[in-house]
């Protein structure tokens, strides 16, 4: 009797591809207070205490401040969940 024959194994390599990022962007505004601003980074973004006061004061000197990259859907959540705050903050695609 013969043996079957046993072809070796192939490693298959799945391709993950990955979702593009955004941009989530706190803008400056004269209403809300540095409190209320950094109040709301820490609650609704994994940014620590420290960082809300860096990037609240960036957007207070500069007009805008980079708070964090992610996928669109999760930017655009953010865009939603800051705006029921009255903060103002959009979304980008990132260059």
């Amino acid at each position: 009797m013969s043996r079957p024959s046993v072809k070796p194994e192939t490693t298959v390599t799945p391709q993950v591809e990955r979702l593009p990022l955004f941009r989530v962007v706190l803008h400056n505004d004269d209403v809300n207070t540095f409190e209320h601003v950094i109040a709301a980074i820490v609650r609704l973004t994994p940014l620590k205490p420290a960082e809300a006061v860096a990037r609240t004061l960036e957007a207070h000197e500069s007009g805008a401040a980079l708070l964090l990259r992610t996928h669109q859907e999760r930017a655009e959540l953010y865009v939603e969940q800051f705006a029921s705050l009255n903060l103002t903050v959009t979304c980008e695609p990132d260059a």
